[in-house]
């Protein structure tokens, strides 16, 4: 008998399963993907196919492409080596969420040899089933639309209400329950003492330095908090960015934390009007934010460039030509062996004596003089004295009114604490009940302190210049600046020196040293001044726009 071949079967096809829901709640809750598995696997048996591989998809949304997983099996589809024919849905809403984007990934695989299918909706290569595949990419997509606008509307209604909408909190504050509906947390931010330290610190350093050097800048002040051990709440360390957006921040001294500010896939900022703010506890005095934004505002590189700020020429933006106003820059010469220095006019330095005759003076020798005038002359106790003598007469008048209102307001404080002695008194005496109308009354009395107990503190807070500056303070003063003016290294010299100057004007045979006298009392008060320079220059010192984007 002839041998007879056996006929050869097809293989079965091989399948991979995509799996994927939308947030890590689903994920965590073991709801939709364990389904999902189910589901498409039973499909996959009934087809008589083989699936060979698995890519689950936790936590990601469908409208565009940057998912890992799902990169990764396209990367897979397209490989020679891949082990899959047909990539099976449980709905095409799992697959894209976007119309347009669904079909050219589709079409993409089918060029490589493999289909995607779909366990609940009509597939195949019918130009009818294309047609309604479209259709139902079109329906997923303006369904996922529609739910993001109600999510975006929900959550902003949650923050109008004062609700923390799940993000990470930022530093300083912790997460914690505020109320439970039903089954949702309702959240808001408290502080988290430890890290709330750090932020004090942060803007203390930026200010006033650690009490053993003067401000630091924030990169100094990044290297300071990472050579003393302190790490963000991942453990990492601190950088110029995360720190300069902690300083910004206004909500650190407002209680007001902004929320929506930009629109979380495209970046953009948002429209002012729509920002909601929400209230959370305070970490840092509003008087101590101001003055850190009054010294960032003085070093932003588009109001002072940073050759003023950084800098190893001691009166470069102070010195200026008394004939035409331009600022005295640094020029040298060399002859032989030995190099000479001057502020030269840079009015004429750079665009020629039509400008400006100019006049160029030795380096050494201005900063001495101006060093040495400062020091005997203005740095003094009895010629600053005479300097803000006029200026304290006014405050000392002014501070008559205040001291008056102060009493008053002490005495308001007095008799409403005990009013509420007496109220409580009686309550626990059992001589009244506690009823409605007793506890509006205790609410009233609470209401009057609350009141007078806060126009106390604002008072003494407007108050707080006038009152620090004393005999003491300008002895201690005079002695503590010229004792950094003798010893400080130039950066130290120069922020010092811009504390208490705003302009020298440089005359062919005259120097004047101008400043103003309120900010010198705040400076002795312990006030930092704002800064009153505009842009001057054009901000290119980053040509390849690398650090000052």
């Amino acid at each position: 008998m002839p041998f007879q071949p056996q006929p050869i079967l097809p293989s079965p096809r091989r399948a991979a399963l995509y799996l994927r829901v939308s947030t890590g709640r689903q994920a965590a809750g073991e709801v939709s993907l364990p389904s999902q598995r189910e589901l498409t696997r039973r499909y996959c048996e009934a087809q008589g196919w083989v699936v060979t591989e698995e890519f689950v998809e936790p936590g990601a949304s469908a409208t565009d492409d940057r998912r890992p997983v799902f990169q990764r099996m396209l990367e897979e589809a397209s490989s020679p080596e891949r082990r899959f024919d047909v990539i099976c849905v449980h709905a095409f809403s799992r697959f894209y969420r976007n119309g347009a984007e669904m079909e050219l990934t589709i079409r993409r695989l089918r060029k490589q040899g493999v289909e995607v299918v779909s366990v609940t909706q009509p597939t195949g290569d019918d130009p009818s089933q294309e047609l309604m595949r479209q259709i139902i990419g079109v329906f997923d997509e303006y369904t996922s639309r529609e739910n993001g606008k109600n999510v975006t509307r929900a959550m902003r209604e949650s923050a109008k209400q004062g609700f923390w909408n799940g993000a990470r909190a930022p530093l300083g504050y912790r997460i914690v329950e505020a109320e439970r509906r039903g089954s949702k947390i309702k959240k808001r931010l408290d502080i988290d003492p430890v890290e709330a330290e750090t932020v004090r610190l942060i803007f203390k350093l930026y200010v006033s330095g650690d009490g053993k050097s003067g401000p630091l800048g924030i990169k100094d002040t990044c290297k300071w908090l990472n050579s003393h051990g302190y790490r963000t709440r991942l453990g990492a360390a601190f950088g110029v960015g995360p720190t300069h957006v902690i300083l910004t921040n206004a909500g650190y001294a407002t209680g007001q934390w902004p929320y929506g500010r930009r629109n979380a896939r495209t970046g953009q900022a948002a429209d002012p009007s729509q920002i909601v703010y929400i209230p959370v506890p305070a970490i840092v005095p509003i008087d101590l934010f101001e003055q850190v934004q009054a010294r960032l505002a003085a070093h932003n590189p588009k109001v002072t460039p940073p050759r003023i700020v950084n800098g190893p020429t001691l009166l470069t933006g102070l010195a200026v030509c008394a004939s035409c106003g331009a600022g005295m820059t640094r020029t040298g010469t060399k002859r032989g062996h030995r190099a000479y220095t001057y502020y030269s006019c840079a009015g004429c330095h750079q665009k020629g004596k039509a400008v400006c005759k100019g006049r160029h003076v030795p380096l050494p020798k201005l900063d001495e003089l101006v060093l040495r005038n400062v020091t005997e002359h203005l740095l003094v106790p009895d010629r600053l004295v005479a300097i803000l003598e006029a200026l304290v007469a006014h405050r000392s008048q002014q501070d008559q009114a205040v001291a008056s209102r102060r009493h008053t307001l002490e005495t308001e404080i007095v008799r409403a604490k005990e009013k509420l002695a007496r109220l409580y008194r009686a309550i626990e005496d059992g001589v009244i009940e506690l009823d409605t109308d007793l506890r509006e009354r205790i609410q009233k009395v609470r209401n009057e302190r609350d009141i007078a107990q806060a126009s106390l503190e604002r008072i003494g807070e407007q108050s707080r210049n006038a009152a620090a500056i004393t005999p003491e303070r300008i002895e201690a003063f005079s002695a503590l600046l010229r004792e950094k003016l003798e010893t400080g290294d130039t950066q130290a010299r120069k922020a010092y020196l811009r504390s208490i100057i705003s302009r020298i004007e440089v005359d062919d045979h005259k120097i004047r040293i101008i400043g103003e006298k309120a900010s010198l009392a705040s400076v002795i008060a312990g006030q930092q001044t704002q800064s009153g320079n505009v842009r001057g220059f054009v901000r290119k010192w980053r040509a390849r726009k690398d650090s000052n984007l």
